[in-house]
């Protein structure tokens, strides 16, 4: 299994490169983060996460839907998120779609123990290419348009937190500094 980069490490902070090719390695590469998210039991992961510097990420919301529903549309139609999991996003883009936007909680394995209220759009459109090469476009809201923001966030070198204010941020140092410590590469 590929290990988990952490908060602290600086890979997490850099903006991914965009990938020209779909080759065997990176196939390869979405294969095993699929296996990682699944077995850190998360519902999304970023190429920085797993210590690649790549526009490259997977979703998968389907067993969270229960308690945080999402919806998907294609071409003006709902889709059902079961038949398009897991999401393989390579060079994703978002745009918002609409003013309106929500406060709901985040968590990231990257930064364990840390859980906090994010503002985000509500609904957006997602553009990426598939590992067939593909270029998709979907709009979403719910947890999969929290989540793609999220990935997409890790593919430039934003984490969640940097979305919380100064005074929210501080009840968080002490777990950030011990990270940190345990993480920054000297």
């Amino acid at each position: 299994m590929l290990d988990l980069f952490y908060y602290g490490h600086p890979v997490l902070r850099s903006k991914g490169r965009r990938i020209e090719k779909i080759t065997p390695s990176i196939e390869r590469l979405a294969e095993q983060m699929v296996e990682a998210m699944y077995e850190y039991d998360g519902c999304g992961l970023a190429a920085q996460q797993i210590g690649s510097s790549l526009q490259l990420a997977v979703i998968d919301v389907v067993v969270a839907m229960k308690e945080r529903p999402s919806k998907a549309w294609m071409n003006g139609k709902q889709i059902d998120l079961e038949c398009l999991s897991p999401m393989v996003l390579v060079n994703p883009e978002i745009i918002p779609v609409g003013n309106q936007t929500d406060y709901d909680d985040e968590a990231c394995l990257s930064i364990p123990e840390v859980r906090a209220k994010i503002k985000r759009p509500t609904r957006i459109k997602l553009r990426y290419q598939s590992l067939d090469g593909e270029q998709l476009e979907l709009e979403a809201e719910g947890l999969l348009a929290r989540a793609a923001m999220h990935e997409v966030d890790h593919l430039n070198g934003i984490l969640f937190i940097d979305h919380l204010s100064a005074h929210e941020l501080q009840k968080f140092q002490p777990i950030l500094h011990q990270l940190m410590r345990e993480n920054s590469v000297r």
